[in-house]
């Protein structure tokens, strides 16, 4: 009984604080998104179709990994995507890095957001985890991206923001939960969705201080790369290096390499280079429920009562970290 109470007190504790600027952010934005001008519709379009394509990268990595080991997968996947951006780089006659500290920084973020985070997600689904679930572990990112900011880009962190970070950490707990009696497999596949979290999170704000200027084609073909040479060196350390060449491979393949790896991440550093870092990973958490409705019809996943009051405390929680900084946010960035 006093479990309920308690689990009442936060929840109601959590929407005193939230709800007033979550109505008043949802005002603005529809207040802006009716004044329908071009650059409106380009500030609001830009983020609604990088929910939708990034969504999708998780049903591409539920699709291909049947037929190839997750590091084999990711290896041909980058050095695909590299060497596309290096030809388009070099018939447009893109500027490269011109000094070593540059290119160091953007591999770093390469590492970071292509090799941390995309190979935990797909050794977590690998090992058992699913789409939806690796989509809302991933949910969290707006959190810890909120919180990581104050020690690293120097902005206060609020005592309602750590209120945040807790009950989406709750949150995200119950999602797991279901993996907790299965210590060998997928018990480990959430611990690298985990990481994968922190990785994107990282990498999401050394993207915003040090590469934000970076050029798009040269920059990404660089991170790229060095994401490949990170994974192969993981493939031929503890893989066999086997792939089922199948329609159904090549097809996840392709659609990960051009609409994921080459559209949404182009949208995620544009959208990085015109807003502030917790502005972009609150971006994130419409990712499971665009995740989960994709996957429902195509795997036949679905959402245990645990999941989904794990995904409302996650709300509650996002709502908390966000909204608590949608003041400071409206006055230092605007619309790009």
């Amino acid at each position: 009984m006093w479990q309920g109470v308690s689990t009442c007190a936060w929840a109601g504790l959590a929407i005193d604080y939230a709800l007033p600027d979550f109505i008043e952010t949802l005002f603005l934005s529809a207040k802006k998104i009716f004044s329908a001008t071009p650059a409106n519709l380009l500030f609001f379009g830009a983020p609604a179709l990088f929910v939708v394509l990034w969504s999708t990268g998780f049903i591409g990595a539920k699709m291909g990994l049947p037929y190839a080991e997750p590091a084999t997968f990711l290896a041909i996947r980058f050095f695909a995507v590299a060497a596309i951006l290096a030809v388009v780089a070099g018939l447009t006659g893109a500027a490269w890095p011109d000094n070593h500290t540059d290119k160091a920084h953007i591999a770093a973020v390469g590492l970071l957001v292509h090799g941390i985070y995309l190979g935990g997600i797909f050794g977590g689904i690998s090992l058992g985890v699913t789409a939806g679930d690796s989509a809302l572990i991933v949910g969290m990112q707006p959190i810890l991206t909120a919180v990581l900011v104050g020690p690293i880009l120097g902005e206060a962190v609020r005592a309602r923001q750590w209120i945040g970070f807790v009950i989406g950490t709750v949150g995200v707990t119950l999602v797991s939960w279901r993996y907790i009696d299965d210590l060998d497999s997928t018990l480990t596949g959430v611990v690298l969705c985990v990481v994968a979290v922190m990785g994107m999170s990282l990498g999401t704000i050394y993207q915003k201080r040090f590469c934000a200027q970076m050029n798009l084609l040269t920059g990404s073909c660089i991170q790229f790369l060095a994401a490949a040479l990170f994974m192969l060196l993981i493939a031929v350390a503890w893989e066999s290096g086997q792939v089922n060449w199948t329609g159904e491979f090549v097809f996840a393949l392709g659609w990960l390499v051009i609409v994921l790896s080459l559209g949404a991440m182009t949208l995620l550093w544009l959208l990085v280079r015109a807003q502030a870092a917790t502005q972009v990973a609150s971006l994130f958490f419409l990712v499971p429920p665009v995740t989960a409705l994709i996957a429902w019809p195509l795997f036949g996943e679905t959402l245990t009562l645990k999941s989904v009051i794990g995904m409302g405390l996650v709300v509650l929680g996002i709502l908390l970290v966000k909204h608590d900084r949608s003041e400071t946010s409206r006055k230092e960035v605007g619309p790009a």
